[in-house]
């Protein structure tokens, strides 16, 4: 597919500004730092010990911690993007070329940003590599989803929700590769890709008319933000904190099946020895 086409596949044009975005100085979030700085005022330094090792959910932190950690986040990150975007407003009309892809990659970075925060606190593991500047196709996948449940997609829900289930059920520290680049989630995250692509032409349409005025624009461009980014982010946070592996007893009777279970074999194994 050549440059023009993938700028008009809507798929394409929002995976683009994803990938720019993730690219962005300060976007990724370091999880051991953050969780270590969002739980300090609220966990045991063992609980936080454990939360970094293993998850918040392992460590026994009540999803009530969670959110109130992660309603403080949200409205860091809020606070932040609206700022950023009221400046951006302001040099006008004739700076509308520069302004207005700087805006929107700005609210990807800050989008992402949030995501990897909520994710981290409720359970999901490192999302981005700390060698070099590549996103791998998996985190893609589950970043495009997480994006889609900002947006408000019901298919994005159903996909975040299973995709946490797998990773429950597995106890897995790594992200499902193959259902997310391969397998059943992989034709939603593709749909999910392309629903973005087209709201975000809206919404940049949206911007280049707030930004036509200045200072007005600046407060139209700062208000437009915060009325957008503050429920998408709460969104993401609602369902993130009701999937199961944000409940402080998955691993827990995991591990007292796996003790009630030993001492049975070890008995049983005992018993054909003497037999």
């Amino acid at each position: 597919m050549n440059q023009g086409k993938a700028a008009e596949n809507p798929e394409s044009r929002f995976s683009v500004v994803l990938v720019g975005a993730a690219k962005l100085p300060g976007v990724r979030i370091n999880r051991e730092a953050y969780l270590r700085s969002a739980l300090a005022r609220h966990c045991s330094e063992d609980d936080i010990r454990r939360a970094i090792e293993e998850t918040p959910a392992a460590a026994g932190i009540t999803v009530e911690v969670l959110d109130k950690v992660a309603n403080d986040s949200i409205r860091y990150e809020t606070a932040k993007v609206s700022a950023l975007s009221a400046a951006a407003g302001i040099p006008g009309i004739l700076a509308l070329p520069a302004t207005v892809p700087a805006d929107m990659a700005q609210y990807f970075g800050h989008m992402l940003r949030i995501s990897q925060k909520l994710a981290y606190l409720y359970s999901w593991p490192d999302l981005f590599s700390e060698d070099g500047d590549d996103v791998d196709d998996a985190t893609m996948s589950v970043l495009t989803l997480f994006f889609g449940v900002m947006f408000g997609t019901q298919s994005a829900n159903a996909a975040v929700g299973k995709v946490a289930g797998m990773m429950a059920e597995q106890v897995a520290k790594k992200l499902p590769q193959k259902a997310l680049t391969q397998g059943v989630i992989y034709p939603i995250v593709k749909k999910v890709a392309a629903y973005i692509g087209v709201q975000m032409t809206k919404q940049s349409f949206a911007k280049t008319v707030s930004k036509a005025i200045p200072l007005v624009g600046a407060a139209v461009s700062g208000g437009l933000t915060f009325a957008t980014y503050l429920p998408m982010a709460k969104r993401l946070k609602k369902h993130l904190s009701s999937l199961e592996l944000t409940k402080p007893t998955y691993r827990v009777v995991r591990v007292e099946a796996e003790e009630v279970h030993e001492p049975a074999a070890t008995e049983h194994a005992e018993q054909h020895e003497r037999s």
